[in-house]
């Protein structure tokens, strides 16, 4: 084992130093100059500040070389060209980080790096409401993370047609509202992106354009019945996607007033007799039928339907 001791020496030339055995120490000490390869595996021990890689004082700027183990590759540090004329000092952080963190300066003059994070921050999408519109101007609130005031927000077709939303409003990180107007009835997903340039699509169609049901029998009155009136009596109809009709009052189902059955599609039936026994004199019973469809849009209507007696006892006049 040997000791290369550079100190007073200002600069060496010539042949490449070459350290022959393990643990080899060179130790440079302040004020020497050295130029030329040093080879081998050895200990280095510099008794100085400052190491400096220079350029050749012509077109090459000064980096520093680490070599892989079979030295065929390499990674350099290497400065900035002559022409940016930058002189400064990076200086490493005190630990090593953690996973998907990168280095970063600290944006003062002492160039202090530090570790962050360099995942970008998107936007998310939980839920929105209504989730079933008409092909008419309506309102959409979208609930989620990350909003930034002005987003844009995008409907996007099962196709592939994407429609912007007339107007967007930024209520919070976490509610903006979108109004839409979709002439196509379909399903879409929603997406929305921040000015920041990120952006979230939602993983489903959560928006579904759908008309509304559309009733086919005419409001008002549906007939007159005999009082006790049994079987079949009316249907009433609308149109739509899979309509099933029900009461949102409490009269035509009512055992104590109506006394009758009314099935999903629409027919209105009595076992029991319409209205109840209880009612002896000419009645109309006034109830609102709701129709909805499998997107769950609803149209109501009101009707009527009255029961008649004949009178009993009654006496004829002669003239």
């Amino acid at each position: 084992m040997s000791t290369l001791k550079v100190n007073a020496i200002k600069r060496y030339t010539g042949t490449a130093i070459t350290i022959g055995e393990s643990g080899d120490t060179i130790t440079i000490t302040a004020g020497a100059t050295l130029t030329g390869t040093i080879t081998g595996t050895y200990t280095g021990t510099v008794e100085s500040e400052t190491i400096t890689a220079k350029g050749d004082g012509s077109s090459a700027d000064g980096f520093i070389s680490l070599n892989c183990s079979q030295n065929t590759h390499a990674v350099k540090l290497q400065s900035p060209a002559h022409s940016a004329a930058a002189t400064y000092t990076l200086i490493l952080p005190t630990g090593v980080g953690s996973d998907q963190q990168v280095l970063a300066s600290d944006g003062t003059a002492s160039n202090q790096l530090t570790w962050i994070t360099a995942a970008e921050t998107k936007p998310t999408i939980s839920s929105i409401s209504p989730s079933t519109i008409e092909n008419t101007a309506t309102t959409v609130t979208i609930t989620g993370t990350g909003y930034q005031n002005a987003p844009y927000v995008d409907a996007i077709s099962s196709t592939g047609v994407i429609t912007p939303a007339d107007t967007v409003t930024y209520n919070s990180a976490t509610e903006v509202e979108a109004a839409f107007t979709l002439a196509a009835d379909g399903t879409y997903y929603l997406r929305v992106e921040n000015p920041d340039g990120n952006a979230v699509r939602s993983s489903t169609a959560i928006l579904t354009v759908s008309d509304a049901p559309v009733w086919t029998t005419g409001s008002g009155s549906l007939g007159s019945f005999t009082g006790g009136t049994t079987g079949s009596l009316v249907s009433v109809a609308a149109t739509g996607d899979t309509v099933v009709i029900s009461e949102t009052t409490d009269v035509l189902t009512n055992s104590a007033q109506g006394n009758c059955q009314l099935a999903s599609g629409g027919a209105i039936s009595s076992t029991g007799g319409f209205p109840n026994s209880s009612y002896t004199s000419e009645t109309t019973f006034n109830f609102t039928l709701r129709a909805t469809d499998a997107q769950g849009q609803t149209a109501d209507r009101n009707f009527s339907m009255t029961a008649t007696y004949q009178m009993s006892n009654s006496v004829r006049l002669d003239g």
